[in-house]
């Protein structure tokens, strides 16, 4: 069984795309809309993480962290908007163990979970690789770096993660939309045209022929996938 994640955010868009990340790494995910209802998923059983927003109808997310707290020593990380709340949260008033501000990057999402874990003692089970090999390519996701044919190749942060989470997946077509929303962050401002832009750009580093692509490939009309 996968860590068990409860997801708490008034904004249906927001949970259904942690959702459905989190669920594509084994995760067994918990969503809740409102404060009442997180903390009565809280009592019934005992999560691994709490993704938490501060702004909620009926109980904030503050109050909900300090009710956690009385039965639960669950990690929380807290998500909020820029400039909310800061000190509050950085204090851990309330006993959280983290936050996240919004817009989020879902891998960012991904990374501070594993952060929490290691801290609190609740390990996530080790990758079965934490190298991405295929044809000459070859990607380190602990150190970040790209390889293609012995070379180290210099990319972007958002170059790297797009790599990343297509080349996780071969095979596997995800549309400008999806992208977007995953790498950049459900609330960035931007459209899919930022998506066309960063894949020419990551192309031109690591194809040899960026018009006739060997790894990142188009499929015409849906999106993008990883094959090599």
């Amino acid at each position: 069984m996968g860590k068990k994640v409860l997801v708490v955010d008034d904004e249906k868009l927001i949970v259904k795309g942690l959702r459905f990340s989190l669920e594509q790494d084994g995760m067994e995910v918990d969503c809740a809309y409102d404060g009442e209802e997180a903390l009565e998923y809280a009592r019934a059983r005992e999560y691994d993480i709490v993704l938490l927003d501060v702004m909620l109808p009926k109980l904030d997310g503050f109050q909900v962290c300090q009710h956690i707290r009385e039965f639960s020593n669950m990690p929380i990380i807290m998500l909020t908007a820029k400039g909310e709340d800061m000190d509050k949260i950085l204090g851990l008033e309330y006993g959280a163990d983290d936050y996240i501000t919004k817009p989020f990057n879902i891998l960012e999402i991904k990374a501070r979970i594993k952060a929490i874990m290691r801290r609190t003692g609740r390990p996530e089970k080790e990758q079965k690789s934490k190298l991405v090999e295929a044809a000459d390519l070859k990607m380190d996701l602990d150190s970040r770096r790209l390889f293609i044919g012995g070379r180290e190749i210099n990319l972007t942060a958002k170059e790297f993660d797009l790599l990343e989470l297509m080349a996780l997946n071969p095979g596997k077509v995800y549309s400008r939309e999806t992208l977007l929303n995953t790498v950049w962050g459900y609330e960035y401002p931007g459209d899919v045209r930022t998506v066309d832009v960063h894949i020419r750009r990551l192309r031109e580093k690591i194809e040899a022929n960026p018009s006739e692509p060997k790894y990142v490939h188009t499929k015409w009309g849906v999106g993008y996938y990883f094959q090599a």
